[in-house]
């Protein structure tokens, strides 16, 4: 069988066809149902078990050479027939150049890669969300600021008589999503929401009404600070580099406690100083701490038997930082100069 083989290897190598029917013989002889590579393929059945391995990968690979060769004479056929049979009437009459996945994206799928490593599941949610779900049960107090009308963007505004609690908004962040996960789950749970959020602030190179965010959860029993810190660390050196640094600020969140502020050395200038890191060599990429019992408590989760812990991050800095980008609106303005940068990063 392996003679039957080489000879049809040495015969389809030096094969050339002269128009459509000989192509379409071609075909039929070597690539259809009826065809001697479909025969050699019946005779394969009888081939004793010892001699399978090697018998079966020769025949795939005559397989394969029989296909490409037919593939290549088509194009070649195609390419030389100047007759209306080779014109295609569906394609566009200028010519377009290939397209790039956005930074954004980019930079958005490498964060949940690296997170998926380390065992994280994807969850998303509804960027229409109610008060319940982005306030309430993250323990924020009736009179936060953060549920007033100059952050966020409410669609219904619900009164106290009306009786359907709650008010309807754009989600200020994806925790909503995370509240969500809490509820329909049980621990351990160990997961990231990506999404895009929004605020309303003055757009400027630093800020924008809409941006998009990765937020990440873990719970489960014994989980520390220090565990939340050996995360974030694993994440930064994958992101930005082995020789970034990094350093945890105490800060105040509603939803954890306690709280912290992560920055890490800015990239753009090596920590002497830029625009980008406000000449202090630190950029704050991200929020986090462990999840307040009260978040725990509010969504069916028992705090005496759980903890876990909470991080959240935009997607733009680490775009600016990754690409040296120093103004944040570029990303939103589709200016195709820009844009056309990352047409080999997929």
């Amino acid at each position: 069988m392996l003679e039957k083989i080489n000879l049809l290897f040495a015969e389809i190598s030096e094969l050339k066809v002269n128009g459509p029917e000989e192509l379409e013989s071609f075909r039929l002889r070597f690539l259809s149902k009826k065809g001697q590579i479909s025969d050699l393929f019946e005779e394969f059945r009888n081939v004793p078990a010892e001699d399978k391995k090697e018998i079966g990968q020769k025949l795939n690979l005559l397989k394969q050479s029989a296909l490409d060769k037919y593939n290549l004479l088509k194009s070649e056929m195609l390419i030389s027939d100047t007759g209306s049979r080779a014109e295609d009437l569906s394609r566009p009459a200028v010519p377009y150049s290939l397209g790039s996945r956005h930074p954004i994206s980019i930079v958005r799928n490498e964060i949940i890669d690296i997170f998926r490593r380390i065992g994280f599941t994807v969850s998303e949610g509804p960027e229409i969300e109610d008060d319940d779900h982005v306030f309430t049960k993250l323990n924020f107090a009736p009179e936060h600021p953060a549920r007033d009308m100059q952050d966020t963007f409410y669609i219904s505004r619900i009164s106290a008589e009306d009786s359907n609690p709650g008010d309807i908004l754009l989600r200020t962040h994806t925790s909503s999503v995370q509240v969500r996960v809490m509820q329909g789950q049980k621990p351990p749970i160990r997961t990231i929401s990506p999404g895009r959020v929004f605020r309303n602030e003055a757009i400027s190179a630093r800020a924008h009404c809409i941006f998009h965010q990765v937020e990440g959860l873990y719970i489960d029993e014994n989980v520390s600070f220090a565990d939340l810190r050996q995360t974030l660390l694993f994440f930064a050196r994958e992101m930005y580099g082995k020789d970034v640094r990094i350093r945890l600020r105490p800060s105040y969140f509603p939803f954890t406690e306690p709280s912290a502020e992560m920055d890490i050395s800015c990239t753009i200038c090596g920590g002497k100083g830029c625009n980008v890191c406000k000449y202090t060599g630190w950029v704050e990429v991200l929020g986090c701490g462990m999840v307040h019992p009260a978040v725990l408590e509010s969504c069916g989760i028992d705090s005496k038997k759980y903890t876990g812990f909470a991080f959240g991050m935009g997607i733009e800095r680490p775009a600016m930082l990754k690409y040296q980008v120093n103004d944040l609106r570029l990303y939103f303005e589709n200016d195709i100069r820009f844009l056309e940068q990352f047409r080999t990063a997929f």
